[in-house]
């Protein structure tokens, strides 16, 4: 008996014309295309492709058995995607990563609407500021900024991480007015380390006139995540540059205040990471559609603006 990995992988390569084309549908490596082929030609005891350098063509034997097998591997992808439900309805784990600030504040008070719709979904949630695997490590999503798009993977972008300088309002009355980057240098600066290359992160601010300072002091303290330089700075530890989703609950309540509002930095999208197949179980389309119409209907994007 064939696996399904083998039929897909011929199925895609002859669609594609290439394994490596195959492997970016599929989210694989063009190797394991290529050996689940293999393998699936030696089942057979036949040559399916005719391969060189530059050229993958099916051999008139490959031509017979994509006609034969291309329909049904379609019907069985449909009923492996309609199998992950019950009466109709999505249903069964839905294994969903993010990072655990912006997840808590902004993703976990959607799941109460989401889990009463679908009640035969069972969240499994990871709260961790890694980058997680899709594919190798069984996630349906991930919500995060900065991921590199795996093969097979799509993005949806929810809203732009907006960086901006912040501090509580008994440590900025201890300093004389900012209106300058270059007016931040006397302050005690609390500095964020990259979780991924454990560097200090860039320190950048850029203008409403477009134009851009680094900001090069020395740090006073250095957290590896932004809940803490956040506590930190609620604490009057000193000045920081947070993220909109981390600052907004802390300025909305006065426990923090903006410092140089007319500077910001864009640090990139925080997206839904998803498998770009075509047929996506029930849950994960369910979910995708849930979050990114609360995020619309919410207008979450505008208040994580900073300008």
């Amino acid at each position: 008996m064939e696996t399904l990995a083998n039929l897909e992988s011929f199925v895609r390569s002859a669609e594609a014309g290439s394994f490596s084309a195959a492997a970016r549908r599929l989210a694989l490596t063009p190797a394991a295309v290529s050996r689940n082929v293999a393998r699936l030609e030696a089942n057979l005891g036949v040559r399916l492709f005719q391969r060189s350098t530059r050229n993958l063509k099916l051999t008139e034997a490959g031509e017979r058995f994509l006609n034969s097998v291309s329909t049904g591997l379609e019907s069985v992808q449909s009923a492996i995607a309609a199998a992950a439900t019950k009466s109709g309805q999505p249903a069964g784990t839905l294994k969903v990563s993010m990072a655990p600030g912006f997840g808590a504040d902004y993703v976990l008070p959607l799941l109460p609407a989401f889990l009463a719709r679908y009640p035969e979904v069972q969240a499994d949630w990871h709260l961790d500021n890694r980058r997680v695997d899709l594919v190798t490590e069984g996630f349906d999503a991930a919500i995060a900024g900065g991921f590199d798009l795996a093969p097979g993977v799509v993005a949806r972008e929810l809203a732009r991480v907006h960086m901006i300088a912040v501090a509580a309002p008994e440590y900025v009355a201890t300093r004389k007015e900012a209106r300058s980057p270059a007016d931040l240098e006397d302050w005690d600066w609390i500095a964020m380390r990259s979780v991924q290359h454990g560097r200090l992160r860039q320190r950048v601010l850029r203008h409403k006139s477009g134009k851009e300072v680094a900001l090069d002091f020395p740090a006073k303290v250095v957290f590896n995540d932004p809940h803490g330089a956040t506590q930190a700075a609620v604490l009057g530890l000193g000045v920081t540059l947070l993220p909109m989703p981390h600052a907004l609950p802390h300025l909305d309540s006065g426990r923090l205040k903006r410092v140089l509002p007319q500077w910001h930095w864009d640090d990139g999208p925080i997206s839904l990471y998803y498998s770009g197949q075509k047929l996506l179980p029930g849950k994960t389309r369910a979910f995708v559609d849930h979050v990114v119409t609360q995020f619309r209907e919410m207008k979450l994007a505008e208040r994580l603006k900073a300008i």
